[in-house]
């Protein structure tokens, strides 16, 4: 392992700032988690700048060795970011000052950075809760740090539990909620190639870790019918509560599954979307929750389907509230959506578009195009009555969360020797945070 800063002056700064981080547990003005405070793309947070270029309202920029699909993680003074580097062939973990950009620590967690051409094994977001961090890879690196960047444990859930039967790089973020580190595995019961296990089956399942220690409270198995590349999904357990009942989201296998955070038992299951049995459909959007309903994207341009969220504890089969089947602009393959302000906001890479839906009725209350001919595959942040995007280009998109108007478009690439561009933008502190190629912005000055 290979660690930077390693000087007295940068061990100490990072000793300072961790014990500042400490002292408050993880508040609604950071943003821990890949979706957010909230487990659903949106924050609280007020004032989010609204102008800005690569040279004005710049708080401060930090320079990256090459891209990667993972958001910026913000836990009270630090900006947490996993990442690649080329030319070393590694996978690196990093510590940011939020103030000033400062790199605090940085680790070399692996060599090795993909499997295909189309991504890299710095996918999945890290994640914080005020006290420790931990990053997920997709190679199986699973990896928790104190806040100062010394290594509290690491494991590696492949070795653990066999080789993920997957055609594609997983890319599935961890989720910590409740006191417990939550990780979905979703794959093909049978292996793909040279990948998964060959002389048994490959089970999917929901894994449960304790974050301080890295061992293993409970590993449930999670049934599907579903066929070959359709059992992949990369989607992020998600939690709601509804009624008082805490619950674990977990779609793939052309279905959507409800789990008890406590043992991982399923809870109901229902949005299948694939009766057909289709056999290409592998799932990248996480689902998301709120007034009630369960929202859940089917892949390759199918409807979404919203399903009733409470209720039920002995595994029952719940009807779909409503499909999008006639609202064309209602289907999206990548960006996951979100939920503020009492409605879905919904971004499809595959139609081009932005749209505002009611949760239990799905009535569009608006749609509009998404700007330029270049896909938006990072997620929505909404936030201060604005949703932010950014294109595979780093063209940052801004638009107002009630009627759909397009507010203003900033160019982030100023290169064009860029690679696309997934990683979603994130806000915490009066500020945004956006990753493009080769760089590391922190936008506005903050509150």
């Amino acid at each position: 392992m290979a660690q930077l800063g390693k000087t007295l002056f940068a061990t100490t700064l990072a000793l300072m700032v961790a014990s500042a981080a400490v002292t408050s547990a993880v508040r609604a003005s950071d943003w821990p988690h890949w979706r957010g405070p909230f487990f659903n793309g949106s924050s609280d947070e007020q004032n989010l700048p609204s102008q800005w270029s690569t040279s004005e309202n710049i708080a401060w920029s930090a320079d990256l060795a090459d891209g990667a699909a993972a958001t910026p993680i913000v836990c009270g003074d630090c900006v947490f970011l996993s990442g690649a580097d080329a030319a070393k062939n590694t996978l690196q973990a990093a510590c940011f000052d939020r103030r000033n950009g400062k790199l605090l620590w940085q680790h070399d967690v692996a060599q090795g950075i993909q499997k295909d051409s189309r991504s890299n094994y710095a996918s999945p977001s890290p994640v914080a809760d005020g006290k420790l961090v931990v990053f997920f890879y997709g190679n199986g690196d699973l990896v928790c740090y104190n806040l100062d960047g010394s290594t509290r444990w690491r494991r590696n859930i492949q070795k653990d539990y066999g080789p993920f039967a997957c055609l594609w790089t997983f890319s599935s973020s961890p989720t910590l909620y409740d006191g417990k580190l939550y990780l979905p595995v979703l794959q093909r019961d049978v292996a793909v190639g040279k990948y998964g296990l060959t002389d048994r089956e490959n089970q999917s399942y929901l894994l449960a870790i304790d974050p301080k220690s890295g061992k293993t409270l409970w590993r449930q198995i999670r049934s599907s019918q579903a066929v070959g590349e359709s059992r992949e999904s990369f989607a992020t357990a998600i939690p709601f509560e509804h009624k008082r009942q805490k619950q674990l989201l977990v779609a793939g296998g052309d279905v959507l599954s409800s789990h008890d955070p406590a043992d991982g038992h399923e809870l109901w299951r229902g949005g299948d979307y694939n009766s057909a049995r289709v056999n290409h459909w592998r799932l990248v959007p996480s689902p998301v929750a709120g007034d009630g309903i369960a929202l859940v994207c089917a892949p390759k341009r199918e409807p979404l389907y919203a399903v009733a969220a409470d209720g039920g504890t002995t595994g029952g089969q719940h009807a779909n509230v409503w499909v999008s089947r006639d609202v064309r602009e209602l289907s999206s393959d990548v960006p996951s959506p979100a939920f503020y302000d009492g409605d879905f906001f919904v971004l499809s890479d595959v139609c081009k578009s932005l749209s505002r839906v009611e949760p239990r009725s799905g009535k569009l209350k608006w749609s509009v195009k998404t700007p330029g001919g270049v896909k938006y595959e990072a997620s929505p942040l909404v936030a201060d009555g604005k949703i932010y995007l950014i294109n595979f280009n780093g063209q940052v998109a801004i638009f107002s969360a009630a009627n759909g108007s397009l507010l203003r478009g900033i160019s982030m690439e100023e290169t064009t020797d860029h690679e696309l561009i997934r990683a979603s933008i994130s806000a915490a502190h009066g500020q945004l945070f956006i990753r493009t190629t080769h760089k590391l912005y922190c936008v506005g000055k903050g509150s």
